[in-house]
């Protein structure tokens, strides 16, 4: 299990990986449908701030498997996100 600082820097660059990769679709598809787009980073936003305030307020005993089960929830709502990016 990664460290807490580990899985924060992990979910910030996942998340900003697929927003920099939605960006650059926007960019070479001018004529695309923008909103789609925006709704999907804006949902993106959404989930690393969701994740982050998570990890905050995990306390008490069992940290090691609320993390586990909090990286296991990041991996899948990553491949969400992705899937939703891929439909683009």
């Amino acid at each position: 299990m990664p460290s807490i600082k580990s899985l924060k820097k992990e979910i910030n660059n996942d998340i900003g990986d697929l927003i920099e990769e939605i960006y650059l679709w926007e960019l070479s598809n001018p004529k695309g449908d923008l909103t789609k787009s925006e709704k999907l980073i804006e949902e993106a936003i959404q989930i690393f701030d969701d994740l982050m305030a998570k990890i905050n307020s995990i306390s008490g005993e069992n940290l090691k498997g609320k993390f586990k089960a909090l990286n296991e929830e990041r991996k899948k709502l990553m491949e969400t996100l992705m899937k939703k990016s891929a439909a683009l």
